[in-house]
């Protein structure tokens, strides 16, 4: 009988005070509300845990983005489990959105009217061509593990990821989130604006026909707590 095929779990932090009115939020490092982190905590029961959705003997490792949000989004939904192998990266940061950060849409589109993110970027932030390249490297990390694990040339030891393990998890962002679906699924990074990506809310990723050729959008937005 052949293994289970791995999987992708990509969860949004919970609530802030700017997600929730609708700032643009990338570098600019600010807490979970307590609403925020009430939302986390009672996911973690129902996600993480034996034999649930987030498995700790399932996961090969969480990549984290290094903002207090998404890091205490990590901890409040695995600290009452043995805290999986995890890594800190600015790889997984929010995209930076330079002169734009903390600005509403309207306010920016009162700045230039014209104005997406999706085929513009950001001045004085990312391009488009940085956000993409930073993502496809994230990919390609997430697809290595799990060709390893496929595979059966594995990879473990002190500080290293279990790569016999089938499941990888990034904490990150919305806007992070909407671009990595996109090119997960092989589509150009603009059609990220199609997806919503609630804070709290997990995308699930994987392939289909069992093959590693052909990733897959499995579920969006699991358990999240729309506004």
């Amino acid at each position: 009988m052949s293994r289970p095929m791995p999987r992708l779990f990509v969860i949004r932090h919970g609530e802030t005070e700017w997600s929730l009115n609708g700032r643009h939020t990338g570098r600019t490092d600010i807490p979970l509300t307590a609403r925020g982190q009430e939302q986390i905590k009672e996911k973690a029961e129902i996600l993480v845990g034996d034999g649930k959705i987030l498995d700790p003997k399932n996961l090969c490792t969480v990549l984290v983005s290094p903002r207090q949000r998404a890091h205490k989004t990590f901890h409040l939904l695995f600290d009452h489990v043995e805290t999986p192998h995890h890594l800190l990266t600015e790889e997984c940061r929010e995209w930076d959105y330079g002169k734009y950060e903390g600005l509403l849409s309207s306010e920016i589109k009162a700045l230039n009217p014209t104005w997406t993110i999706w085929n513009d970027g950001c001045p004085g932030g990312e391009s488009v061509e940085q956000m993409q390249a930073r993502v496809d490297g994230i990919i390609a990390k997430v697809r290595a593990y799990h060709r390893q694990y496929v595979e059966g040339s594995h990879t473990t030891g002190e500080g290293l990821p279990d790569t016999t393990r089938r499941d990888l998890v990034i904490v990150a962002h919305g806007h992070f989130s909407r671009v990595l679906i996109s090119r997960w699924i092989n589509f150009p990074l603009c059609l990220g604006t199609h997806f919503n990506v609630e804070p709290g809310g997990i995308a699930y990723l994987g392939y289909n026909h069992n093959s590693l050729e052909e990733p897959a959008l499995n579920a969006l937005n699991l358990y999240a707590t729309v506004n």
